[in-house]
């Protein structure tokens, strides 16, 4: 997702996956992936002249965790990438933003262009509130990123904003 919006070239830690990962990375439902995010990502897109958004992209896995205090410092939103073929993947990224009172959009990805749930059945299953976005897209495509990240500045412009009246 960092990659394909960053206006810089992005720092990745993107690493081919090895016989060490077997048994520590879930292939399940991406039985072709051969290459697995080690750290994090940066990027950076502006928005508006007086509108940069700083990027930073980490896995969900547990092992990742312990960096997500650090990044989400000063942060006025995440964005929640929920892949539903691994839709139990994105239960502690919720929970954490929520225990942290901190805005977020969901960021349904559409591999291909294909819905396989409906919104609201997704919703459900993920079980958050109804004011929370979520945006398909394909966190591949720069344009269907950056709609994603349009729609998380205005939610949290709106969810900050209630916080403070």
């Amino acid at each position: 997702m960092v990659g394909s919006v960053s206006e810089i070239v992005p720092l990745t830690t993107e690493a081919v996956m090895t016989e060490a990962s077997k048994g520590i990375d879930d292939l399940h439902a991406t039985p072709n992936k051969n290459t697995t995010t080690v750290a994090m990502d940066f990027g950076r897109l502006s928005l508006e002249s007086d509108l940069i958004l700083y990027l930073f992209g980490t896995p969900g896995q547990q092992r990742f965790w312990f960096m997500w205090d650090d990044l989400v410092r000063g942060a006025i939103g995440a964005v929640v990438l929920v892949d539903t073929r691994r839709l139990a993947d994105c239960f502690s990224a919720i929970d954490f933003f929520e225990d942290r009172q901190l805005p977020y959009v969901v960021g349904l990805n559409c591999f291909n262009g294909a819905l396989h749930h409906r919104i609201e059945e997704v919703r459900e299953a993920i079980a958050i509130a109804p004011d929370v976005p979520i945006v398909t897209c394909d966190a591949r495509n720069r344009e269907s990123t950056k709609q994603v990240l349009i729609t998380l500045v205005e939610y949290a412009m709106q969810w900050w904003m209630r916080r403070t009246a």
